[in-house]
């Protein structure tokens, strides 16, 4: 009898990569085949970053097609990215799937596919496979963009995404208040990129609605009012590694493990976090202000710092003179860190985030209060969640200049952690979504996912 065969594409960006491989880790555990598709790149950087001791191959076949762009070219300009995914991969997509069926027993029976790649789906209707399609960020997010023709109506937005006035405004009277100058497409590149952006967001809209399931990394406890606005998405979240006792793969960089040793030399809630997500870049004003706030603050701190985060064109970012040898007793600057072992260590007080839903998610999912500082797309809405509607962190103030001056993280951090109300809150909401996700509503969603999966007919929930 064949294995149930199941392919799985992500948006290719480092948020969206992970979580959907946490997805198919979790099918191959319930004897599901999983062919996962990356992009050429972040095929080899995935495959790079793995350790040796990590059968990840073994247990997921990992396999790529190009992305459409020249080697030369920037991923991270995703106006360019998109339009690519769109008139390239399509065609390649499918020379891959029925390479793999006239090669295989056990044919692709089903695709998975991001939300950002809604080709996937209308590919695997026209072969007759079961369709699922995954948001990888808020289900808040996946609303806000369902309900684009209604921001249009309201006059919000103008029909080709760009926002007509400053407003706040609620998709409904339970959800959080959104900001018409920070929607999603809206703070991504210059005007033209953000018109590619949202022209996306609205084909994948119509696209998505092939889907037989639509599956979301979050939960009830953590989004009811969004969960309500879109009834047919089904939560599974927080998708963490140590929910199927096993480590977090699908990242770019190699993860530096020693910062754990370093971790466990630390005093019980002393050690702030901070870690800014694979996007984040940092003019040298901001960067040095941010350097010199840690040290400010006169605390242990744990700091990833990506070779790129910061503008300056250098091998790597340029530290305040003398800040490292000041620092080198309290604090440790890593690439790549382990963010979900990271995030669970008891030394760990507070984490300085950029928000991303990856990372809300773990911090939430770990009891650890916030402090927000968004760079772009849904991490303003995600700092609105974590601060006005969990009330488990606290926003960075920007100066007249639109710098976060190094007294501002200093405050802000004797602030968070001084009041004990910010970690209680943090550790109540931890336990809600916990239990989703372990036996709850999140837990019995993906069981049922599992089932419909192996169902002989195509039948959709």
């Amino acid at each position: 009898m064949a294995t149930p065969h199941v392919l799985a594409i992500p948006y290719p960006a480092q948020g969206h990569v992970i979580p959907l491989m946490e997805v198919s880790l979790w099918l191959v555990k319930q004897g599901i085949k999983v062919t996962f598709v990356n992009t050429e790149l972040n095929h080899k950087r995935v495959v790079k970053a793995l350790s040796e001791t990590e059968n990840t191959q073994e247990m997921v076949n990992l396999v790529s097609i190009p992305d459409g762009l020249e080697s030369w070219e920037d991923r991270n300009e995703l106006g360019k990215l998109t339009e690519a995914i769109s008139n390239v991969m399509p065609g390649k997509l499918l020379d891959l799937i029925e390479k793999i069926n006239g090669t295989e027993s056990d044919k692709i029976m089903c695709v998975i596919a991001d939300y950002g790649m809604g080709m996937a789906l209308e590919l695997a209707e026209k072969l007759g496979m079961k369709r699922v399609v995954f948001c990888p960020a808020a289900a808040a997010m996946l609303a806000l963009v369902i309900n684009c023709p209604k921001l249009t109506e309201d006059g919000i937005i103008d029909s080709d995404g760009r926002v007509l006035k400053k407003q706040m405004f609620q998709l409904s009277p339970t959800m959080p208040v959104m900001n018409s100058e920070t929607l999603v497409w809206a703070c991504i590149g210059d005007l033209a990129t953000q018109k590619i952006m949202f022209d996306s967001i609205i084909n994948n809209n119509i696209l998505a609605k092939v889907a037989d399931w639509s599956i979301c990394n979050t939960s009830y406890e953590l989004e009811p009012a969004a969960l309500a606005l879109t009834p047919n998405l089904k939560p599974i979240g927080p998708l963490l590694a140590n929910h199927r006792h096993g480590k977090s793969v699908g990242h770019f960089w190699a993860q530096d493990s020693a910062c754990l040793e370093w971790l466990d030399q630390q005093p019980l809630q002393s050690v702030i976090y901070v870690a800014f997500g694979s996007f984040t870049v940092f003019n040298e004003t901001q960067f040095q202000e941010l350097a010199l706030g840690l040290e400010l603050t006169n605390r242990p701190f744990l700091w990833v710092v990506r070779q790129d985060i910061s503008t300056v064109q250098s091998t790597s970012p340029n530290m305040p003179e003398g800040f490292e040898d000041r620092v080198r007793h309290r604090g440790l600057m890593v690439g790549w860190a382990p963010q979900q072992k990271v995030l669970s260590h008891p030394s760990v007080a507070c984490f300085l985030s950029h928000c991303g839903w990856n990372s809300t998610v773990e911090g939430v999912s770990n009891g650890v209060p916030f402090l927000c500082w968004p760079y772009f797309a849904d991490q303003f809405f995600n700092q609105t969640y974590i601060c006005d509607h969990w009330e488990v962190g606290l926003g960075l103030d920007k100066d007249k200049k639109g710098i976060i001056r190094r007294e501002e993280i200093k405050n802000k951090v004797e602030q968070l952690l001084i009041d004990e109300k910010y970690k209680e809150r943090a550790l109540n909401l931890q336990a809600k979504t916990m239990a989703s996700a372990t036996g709850g509503s999140s837990h019995k969603n993906l069981i049922s996912l599992v089932e419909w999966i192996k169902e002989k007919d195509n039948h959709s929930l």
